[in-house]
């Protein structure tokens, strides 16, 4: 391929029906803001799930919010040096609004997110698939440590990031009973966080495969029986019917893994008072979680083979192929750019 003329990148636009190599001028950087060269990309389940047409999003669009890349320009006020490997969050904030001053900024009401705009909108190089990304004022920005592979580091932007929310609105962890339904990136990734919290984690999943990958991770066969934690990954209200059964007096249970439409689960309120349960839900992640992420990955970088569950890197020309196959034994394509 001819190289690009100096001032353009390349950007893998979603069109609604595939997805198209174009060629778009590098955007000047504004205050605040951070143009990151991106070195890989993961490809996270929900963006299969828009190609597969059960998820929503702006065409066209480029997609992508699980990524490594190398900051190349700063703005004014910026919060990265020119250099660093980073990873960003998925969520771009205000900072001002009611939610963000109450430390929700995970649900600011001016959110805008990374791989969920409109590519001919004011922000065009809004995703990962892309060969650069600008990041606006009000994006978490964290530096990747030395140790971190671009393999293992790219899922903390997500997968990882929302398993500490996770885990966060459940408290101390140690010598806990914790059912994870669904061993995907994020069960997987909670398995092996509950493990090293000293919780025992039993993982279960309608794929063996994934729950023989589970076990390299921490995750144990399901004993059945109550327990004082549950975590659903999967959004399977049949599953997480089930796990309601399950709970013991004052347990938690967390719902992460609901993000489309799905059929309503009953509960009966008398057994939520009489055994002290709650039931919660986390959707995106604030600040902190991502940091927590990036140092939860490099400090299990020994004790977990998270390399392994990640593909090889494909080209930037293969972006589509990515998007329209299942990496076979392993939880995330990856695409190198």
């Amino acid at each position: 391929m001819d190289p690009l003329p100096v001032g353009m990148t390349r950007a893998a636009v979603w069109t609604g029906t595939g997805v198209d190599i174009r060629t778009v001028a590098l955007p000047d950087v504004g205050e605040g803001e951070t143009l990151v060269r991106v070195r890989l990309a993961t490809v996270c389940g929900s963006d299969l799930h828009t190609v597969a047409g059960r998820r929503p999003a702006p065409v066209p669009s480029v997609l992508g919010h699980e990524a490594v890349g190398e900051v190349v320009a700063v703005g004014a006020n910026g919060s990265a040096d020119v250099g660093q490997r980073v990873v960003w969050s998925v969520t771009v904030t205000c900072g001002q609004c009611i939610r963000c001053r109450s430390g929700r900024t995970a649900k600011c009401l001016a959110v805008r997110k990374v791989g969920h705009e409109p590519f001919d909108g004011d922000w065009s190089l809004s995703g990962s698939y892309a060969e650069h990304i600008l990041l606006p004022a009000g994006t978490t920005v964290v530096p990747v440590p030395e140790t971190l592979p671009d393999t293992v580091a790219s899922p903390a932007a997500c997968a990882t990031a929302t398993v500490m929310a996770a885990l966060e609105r459940v408290g101390d962890l140690a010598g806990r009973r914790v059912l994870i339904c669904g061993a995907g990136m994020l069960g997987v990734t909670a398995a092996a966080a509950c493990t090293e919290a000293g919780a025992h984690a039993y993982t279960t999943d309608i794929d063996h495969k994934r729950l023989e990958v589970a076990r390299h991770f921490g995750g144990l066969p399901d004993p059945g029986g109550p327990v004082d934690v549950a975590l659903d990954f999967s959004g399977s209200s049949a599953a997480i019917a089930s796990m309601l059964t399950r709970l013991d007096i004052g347990a938690v249970l967390v719902l992460a893994g609901t993000v489309l439409p799905s059929p309503p689960v009953p509960i009966d309120p008398e057994v939520i008072v009489r055994q002290w349960l709650t039931i919660t839900g986390v959707h995106n992640y604030e600040p902190r979680h991502l940091r927590s992420a990036v140092e939860f990955l490099d400090r299990t970088r020994d004790t977990y083979p998270w390399a392994a569950v990640v593909s090889e890197p494909v080209g930037f020309d293969a972006v589509a192929a990515a998007l329209t196959s299942a990496p076979t034994g392993k939880l995330r394509m990856s695409v190198a750019l």
